[in-house]
C-alpha cells in the first residue's frame, strides 16, 4: 500500500515541478494566436472550451490502455508501480507535451510532418506511410473489439446479440465521428465518457483503501513475478504498459487538440497534465487488479491456498486457464464487486466506450494525415469524403482478417512510433534552446534521454519476443545498448554542429 500511495503523491509532485521545468524549456507564449484563431476552418480548427480539450484529449489518449495495460503489467511486478511514474513523468508526459505544443507553433502539423521537418524528408515518407497503417489498424479493431464486447453483454439470441449489428452501428459512428466538425458528435459525447473514465476510477480507488486484500511493496519490483510470460521484466513491463507510461500513439491525436486550444499557457495541463491523469489511472488500476485477486477466491480454478496474487490474477483473467488472458472479465467483476450496480454501467463504459473513443480518433487522424501530406483542406464535406472513403474501405477489409497476430506487433511499433518522436523534438528543442541562457540551454536533455530509452526498449524488446527474432535476453540488451549508442552518436554529432553555429 505505502508503494502505491508514494507512487500517487510522485506523479502528482512530477506535474507540479518537473513539468513547470518542461514548460519553462519550451518558452510556451500566452500572447501568441493559437491555430483556431489563425487558421479556424469551422471543422478541425475551433476554439473549445478548455475543460472540454482536456478531457477529449485525456480520452483520446488514454481508451483501454491505462486499465488494460496495467492490469497485464502488475503481473510482473511491483515494477509496474515505478516504470508507470519514471515513464509518464520523465518520458510519456514530455512526449505528449512537446508534439502538442510544437504542432501549435507548427499551425496544427500533424506527427509525420513534425518529424519528417526535424529528421528529413526519407524519415517523413516513413512516417506518413507507418502513421497511416497504424490509424487504420487501430480504428479498424476498435470495431471488432467492442463490437464483440456489446454482443456478449447484450446475449441470447435477440437481435443485439450479434457482433455484426454492432459492427454496423460502430462504424456508423466512426464515420460521422470522421466526417462532422470536432465540436458537433466528438466535443459533445467525450466530456461524458471522460467524466465516467475518472469517476470509475475515483470509484475504484477507494475500493483500493476500502477493500480487503494485501498489495506488494516495492522490495518485489526487482524480480519478475509473471506466471506465464516468455519475456523477462525488462523490456517486458515497459512494453506491456505503454499508454499509462509512454505510448507514440499519444503523438498522433494532440495535434488534434492543438487545432482546438484557445491559449498556449494551457499546453502544460493539456498535454502534460492528461498523460498525468492517465497514468493516475493506471496505477489505479494496477493496484487494484493484484489487490482483488490476492482476496479471491480462485478454489474454483483448482488452486491451493499457496497461490501467489500474480497466479491468481492470471487464473481470473483466463478463468483458469481456458481461455487467454482478457481484462475486460476483470474490469467487470472489480466494478460489480466494489462499486455495485453503477459500477456494473461504469464498467461497460469503459470497456466499450473507451475503445471505440479511441477508434473515432484514429480515423480522423488518419484523415487529417493525410490532408496534411496532400496539403488538401477540408472545410467542405466532400473534400473529407474524398479522403475518408479510401480509409473506411481499408478498414472494412481489414476487419474481415484475424488480427490475433498483427495485434502481437501494435504494442512494439506503438513504442517505436514513440522514439521517432522523441528524436525528432530532441532536435527541434536544440535548435530553439540556444537562445535559453544557464542550464535551459540544454533543456533537449529532457527528451534525449527518454528517447535514448524508448529506443533500448524497442530495439531489445523486438530482438527477444517470439512476434521478433527470438534471441536470448542477453543478447538484446547488448544488441539494443549498440543501436542506441549509435545513434545516440549521430545525434550527438548534430546537437555539436548546432552549438557551434550558435
Amino acid at each position: 500500500m505505502y508503494t502505491f500511495i508514494i507512487s500517487v503523491l510522485l506523479l502528482m509532485m512530477g506535474y507540479a515541478f518537473y513539468g513547470a521545468l518542461v514548460n519553462k524549456v519550451f518558452e510556451s507564449d500566452p500572447n501568441r494566436k493559437t491555430p483556431c484563431y489563425t487558421s479556424n476552418d469551422g471543422v478541425d480548427y475551433i476554439p473549445m472550451p478548455t475543460w472540454k480539450v482536456f478531457l477529449i484529449q485525456f480520452l483520446n489518449i488514454a481508451g483501454t490502455g491505462p486499465i488494460f495495460g496495467a492490469i497485464q503489467g502488475i503481473l510482473f511486478g511491483p515494477s509496474a508501480y515505478i516504470w508507470i511514474v519514471l515513464g509518464c513523468v520523465f518520458g510519456g508526459a514530455v512526449h505528449d507535451y512537446m508534439s502538442g505544443m510544437i504542432s501549435i507553433r507548427r499551425n496544427g502539423a500533424s506527427l509525420p510532418e513534425i518529424v519528417g521537418d526535424e529528421l528529413g524528408v526519407q524519415v517523413r515518407f516513413v512516417m506518413r506511410v507507418l502513421s497511416l497503417i497504424l490509424m487504420v489498424l487501430v480504428g479498424a479493431v476498435f470495431v471488432t473489439t467492442p463490437a464483440g464486447l456489446l454482443a456478449n453483454i447484450c446475449g441470447g439470441s435477440n437481435y443485439f446479440s450479434q457482433s455484426v449489428i454492432w459492427v454496423v452501428i460502430i462504424f456508423t459512428y466512426y464515420i460521422l465521428a470522421t466526417l462532422l466538425p470536432i465540436d458537433k458528435l466528438i466535443g459533445k459525447i467525450y466530456p461524458v465518457f471522460g467524466v465516467a473514465l475518472l469517476i470509475m476510477a475515483v470509484g475504484v480507488g477507494m475500493g483500493i483503501f476500502t477493500q480487503s486484500g494485501s498489495m506488494p511493496e516495492i522490495t518485489e519490483a526487482f524480480t519478475n513475478h509473471h506466471p506465464h510470460s516468455t519475456i523477462p521484466l525488462f523490456p517486458g513491463i515497459c512494453i506491456t504498459i505503454a499508454c499509462g507510461a509512454v505510448s507514440g500513439f499519444h503523438a498522433t491525436q494532440s495535434p488534434m487538440m492543438a487545432r482546438c486550444l484557445k491559449n498556449e499557457k494551457y499546453g502544460r495541463p493539456i498535454f502534460y497534465g492528461a498523460m498525468i491523469t492517465e497514468g493516475l489511472v493506471a496505477l489505479i488500476w494496477a493496484a487494484a487488479a493484484i489487490k482483488f485477486a490476492d482476496s479471491f477466491d480462485v478454489s474454483k480454478f483448482g488452486m491451493g491456498e499457496g497461490a501467489t496474487p500474480y497466479e491468481k490474477l492470471w487464473a481470473i483473467m483466463t478463468n483458469g486457464g481456458e481461455t487467454g488472458p482478457n481484462p475486460a472479465v476483470l474490469v467487470n467483476t472489480i466494478c460489480s464487486s466494489w462499486l455495485g450496480t453503477v459500477g456494473a454501467i461504469l464498467a461497460v463504459l469503459g470497456v466499450v466506450a473507451a475503445p471505440i473513443t479511441s477508434g473515432d480518433t484514429a480515423f480522423r487522424c488518419a484523415r487529417l494525415i493525410a490532408a496534411d501530406f496532400m496539403h488538401y483542406k477540408q472545410n467542405k464535406i466532400y473534400k473529407r469524403l474524398i479522403l475518408s472513403v479510401p480509409i473506411f474501405v481499408v478498414a472494412g477489409v481489414l476487419m474481415c482478417i484475424d488480427f490475433s497476430i498483427l495485434w502481437r506487433y501494435f504494442a512494439w511499433f506503438n513504442q517505436t512510433l514513440s522514439v521517432f518522436t522523441l528524436w525528432a523534438v530532441t532536435i527541434w528543442l536544440v535548435n530553439n534552446c540556444k537562445a535559453h541562457t544557464g542550464l535551459l540551454r540544454y533543456g533537449w536533455l529532457c527528451t534525449l534521454i527518454p528517447a535514448c530509452w524508448m529506443t533500448l526498449i524497442c530495439t531489445s524488446y523486438i530482438i527477444i519476443a517470439p512476434e521478433g527474432f527470438s534471441l536470448d535476453s542477453t543478447v538484446g540488451v547488448i544488441g539494443g545498448l549498440v543501436l542506441t549508442v549509435a545513434i545516440l552518436c549521430v545525434f550527438s554529432y548534430k546537437i555539436i554542429k548546432v552549438t557551434k553555429e550558435n
